[in-house]
């Protein structure tokens, strides 16, 4: 990982999930680097009061907001994307830290399992919407952020909505694997374009993660995150590194962890469920197809 903070001045950062947690650390990040920084996060007075309290803590007047009710919905997708399409001319980075663990089984108001929802399909969405601005911004880079949670699942394209016996945990280390394999085909989808795509593993990091659910589950995770987890600023640095090392601008599908591309489990590196599970998402999204390059459509390169 690089020492040296690298100067992002003339150049756009998106950040989802940005209002707290390791997501406004990294918008602090961002800002603190002359990036100029969109926060995505629930609730259009939250994201302003964010968005300007991260100017005065920065001295960057570029830092401004796009609330949203809900990211796990279909509808906040094409209008969220809609919203950074008007404002953006360009889009140089766009870190997709928006997502949570869901104990019990919920689904949104349009019927879709809400971790499958916000933690894979609303990346894939956002990304794919605005793939036209990201190639013409290039280099651009899309950013991850996964977890090491998907160590020990598996993918089953049958079941993405995760029926029947329900477990929390089990669900969103799942959807993590799912955010690693879209990673990977992305980037074949991008090859050549200028625009990179990885994902990471930020670390066990004490932040508001989990505290959705209520009740005793929320205390014991935010028990042990106090006792086992790294700080935000801490958690933020390997999504900075990511986004902003001038080493990896030319780095593209790859996994990190640690500070270093990590392997990551076998099931995440199956090239073929990543294929398979892209073309089962997508049109779940309302999203366009983001074609593979045509050297690539009949085999991989």
């Amino acid at each position: 990982m690089s020492a040296a903070p690298v100067g992002m001045q003339g150049r756009t950062a998106v950040v989802t999930g940005g209002t707290s947690g390791i997501g406004l650390e990294v918008v602090r990040g961002l800002a603190a680097l002359g990036a100029h920084t969109v926060i995505v996060g629930r609730g259009a007075q939250r994201v302003v009061r964010i968005a300007d309290e991260v100017r005065q803590a920065t001295g960057n007047p570029k830092v401004e907001g796009v609330g949203v009710d809900d990211l796990a919905l279909r509808a906040s997708w094409s209008t969220v994307a809609a919203e950074l399409l008007h404002r953006l001319p360009a889009i140089h980075v766009l870190v997709h830290n928006a997502g949570a663990v869901y104990l019990r089984r919920e689904t949104t108001t349009e019927g879709l399992e809400r971790t499958f929802a916000l933690n894979v399909l609303a990346p894939l969405a956002l990304t794919a919407f605005l793939q036209e601005r990201l190639r013409a911004s290039s280099p651009a880079r899309v950013v991850n952020v996964a977890s090491a949670a998907h160590a020990g699942t598996s993918l089953d394209l049958d079941n993405l909505e995760s029926t029947g016996n329900y477990r929390g945990y089990l669900a969103y280390g799942r959807s993590k694997l799912e955010l690693i394999l879209l990673t990977r085909e992305l980037a074949f989808r991008f090859a050549g374009s200028g625009v990179t795509v990885n994902s990471l593993h930020p670390g066990f990091v004490r932040s508001g993660f989990g505290a959705n659910n209520g009740g005793a589950s929320a205390v014991a995770i935010q028990i042990l995150s106090f006792l086992f987890g790294k700080s935000t600023r801490n958690g933020a640095k390997t999504p900075l590194w990511v986004a902003t090392d001038p080493a990896l601008e030319h780095v593209s599908g790859e996994y990190f962890a640690g500070g270093h591309v990590a392997t990551g489990s076998r099931a995440s590196r199956d090239l073929s469920s990543a294929r398979r599970l892209y073309e089962r998402c997508l049109p779940l999204t309302g999203a366009p197809d983001i074609p593979l390059p045509e050297r690539l459509r009949n085999g991989r390169a």
